[in-house]
């Protein structure tokens, strides 16, 4: 299987950017679709974002779109999700997860899944 870890979480302030990363073990990265999901205390994990096996295609929830950047580099085994002007309501687990679907944004539809890393935005 593939294991999954996220860092680049923290404490941060409304306003405030974050990029978090998430390293895969195995060669076979490229061969998966990647996704970024958050959970809030209390609620089901959202999806957030996806990116396709070469990077080529991605897509959003559309509550993130324009604040929310996915993108991958098969060479290091990473997929990294770049967080701009961060808001309170932004503060979840923000977990990492691998499907060898296209574009995927079930949980159901990944196979793998990281241990997530903590955002919390005071404002």
């Amino acid at each position: 299987q593939v294991q999954l870890g996220e860092t680049g979480g923290g404490l941060v302030q409304a306003g405030d950017s974050l990029r978090l990363s998430c390293a895969a073990s195995r060669h076979t990265f490229s061969t998966y679709s990647m996704g970024w999901f958050r959970q809030a205390p209390g609620k089901e994990r959202e999806f957030v974002a996806t990116i396709s096996y070469s990077g080529s295609s991605t897509y959003y929830a559309p509550s993130v779109k324009g604040r929310f950047t996915i993108s991958r580099d098969n060479a290091k085994n990473t997929v990294y999700l770049q967080i701009n002007s961060l808001k309170p309501e932004d503060t979840a687990v923000f977990y990492c997860a691998a499907s060898r679907s296209f574009l995927p944004t079930m949980t159901s539809e990944y196979a793998y899944w990281g241990q997530g890393t903590q955002v919390t935005v005071s404002s």
